[in-house]
């Protein structure tokens, strides 16, 4: 379990230019297979993924405590689904960078910087998935856990448009039109276009 040790604003928080640079001597781990920014456990997590030349971007909620060589079970079924499909690796991103196991313990009010630095990591991470990125939709009922979710996730979208990502999903969405979680798929779920500009109309 990870539970906040206080509000992000409240955190020192490195830029993801900043994250992307530092190097911790702590950090034990084979940099040619993984992704991890920052490199360090910390009370946020702008990405975490392996190296591929065709990699699913999968979009959560928030991370957890997972980490490269120690995947929690919903990393464990990103995996097994991006390769099921195709790719050759996969990055875990998120609509909001701030850790907590439970959703209910992320910040009450949106962090503007963590969120930006956050956008600038998705282009990053765009920028890794070539002329056109796949973006998995994988985020299900939580993003209702906090309002400025939404606003987040709007924002999301309009860096996907300016790289010509493809989005997708896996399993049946939510009776309000959710994507569904990968934790709860079967092995070899099958991704499909996911309509993006519908869903968000509909939050």
């Amino acid at each position: 379990m990870h539970i906040p040790v206080c509000e992000t604003q409240k955190v020192n928080i490195l830029t993801f230019d900043e994250a992307l640079t530092t190097r911790e001597e702590s950090a034990v781990y084979d940099r040619q297979k993984w992704l991890y920014i920052p490199d360090f456990y910390s009370e946020y997590r702008y990405i975490l993924g392996t190296v591929g030349k065709k990699p699913l971007i999968t979009i959560g909620i928030n991370p957890s405590t997972a980490e490269p060589d120690n995947l929690d079970n919903t990393l464990k079924s990103v995996s097994r689904i991006a390769e099921g499909n195709g790719f050759d690796s996969f990055i875990m991103f998120n609509v909001y960078a701030q850790r907590a196991t439970n959703p209910n313990d992320m910040d009450k009010e949106l962090n503007e910087n963590l969120h930006r630095e956050n956008m600038r990591a998705f282009r990053y991470v765009l920028e890794r998935g070539g002329k056109e990125p796949a973006v998995w939709a994988a985020w299900g009922a939580i993003v209702e856990k906090r309002d400025y979710l939404k606003k987040c996730l709007r924002d999301m979208v309009s860096e996907g448009n300016s790289y010509n990502a493809k989005w997708y999903m896996a399993g049946r969405p939510s009776i309000k039109g959710h994507p569904h979680h990968p934790l709860y798929l079967k092995k070899d779920s099958k991704i499909e276009p996911f309509d993006m500009e519908n869903y968000l109309n509909s939050l």
